[in-house]
């Protein structure tokens, strides 16, 4: 984390149209005061890129419900345009910051659709921009084996569905280590039928192979879910978090006004 601030004092230099940013979990073993400090610099270093640049953090694994907590709490969540995770990190941050569905210990077999929206929605709607709250948060790309979901508070993005599939397809051509697609190797683990949310706003979807994306809104929050065929004997795993966002952030358009 030290070169953030060497690499945010260059962005003049090589102008980038985005930024990705990963490594705050490389604070778990550090002292609470060197953890309070270091996420103060870094949201201040996020701070200083210039305005127009969508910056996307990676999330990854942690242990530690105190660093998770100061994450979202410590201004680091809505200095961020956009955040990438899996079903691991984004439970740990529901358990972390009293967030929906935070009791439930950990997840059995394929994570909860429902589950799933009701908390990027909390995340979106705690955190993220709104008219009350000067927060850049607008995108979630939300990633589990079986499944992605792209979550985006309205009239800030656009190419949802190109950027979903996009995620989708190089989970599939990655862990099977194929330019394409080989259905002999790959499978669908996916529920054919699902809940969208928990709560009253909640209907249930019924997946139809022809129209693999499903869309749905829940007060100014789109949410895009696609099913990922699922490599058989995966090859290549490691840095398959980073690849999908970062092929979905390829494919997503930001609204120039955002």
């Amino acid at each position: 984390m030290n070169m953030l601030e060497v690499f945010v004092s260059s962005l003049e230099e090589f102008q980038p149209d985005l930024v990705v940013l990963s490594g705050l979990h490389m604070m778990e073993g550090q002292s609470k005061e060197f953890q309070r400090k270091r996420l103060l610099e870094v949201t201040t270093s996020i701070s200083d890129i210039p305005m127009g640049i969508p910056v996307h953090l990676e999330l990854a694994s942690m242990t530690n419900r105190e660093l998770m907590s100061s994450i979202v709490h410590q201004q680091v969540f809505s200095a961020v345009t956009s955040l990438g995770l899996n079903e691991q990190e984004l439970l740990f941050l529901s358990q972390s910051a009293s967030g929906p569905h935070s009791s439930l210990s950990s997840w059995t077999g394929v994570p909860d659709v429902g589950v799933v929206s009701d908390i990027l929605f909390w995340i979106l709607k705690e955190h993220g921009k709104s008219e009350s709250r000067a927060s850049h948060l607008t995108r979630i790309h939300f990633h589990t084996l079986a499944y992605h979901i792209l979550a985006t508070v309205d009239g800030h993005w656009a190419n949802q569905l190109a950027a979903v599939a996009a995620g989708a397809r190089v989970a599939g051509t990655q862990a099977c280590a194929t330019a394409t697609i080989d259905t002999r190797r790959v499978s669908l683990k996916v529920p054919r039928e699902f809940m969208t949310s928990h709560s009253a706003a909640g209907s249930r979807v019924m997946l139809n192979p022809n129209e693999p994306v499903v869309e749905w809104h829940r007060e100014g929050v789109s949410f895009h879910f696609t099913p990922v065929l699922v490599c058989k004997d995966p090859v290549r795993t490691v840095g398959l978090g980073d690849a999908i966002s970062a092929e979905g952030l390829f494919y997503s358009e930001v609204h120039p006004h955002s």
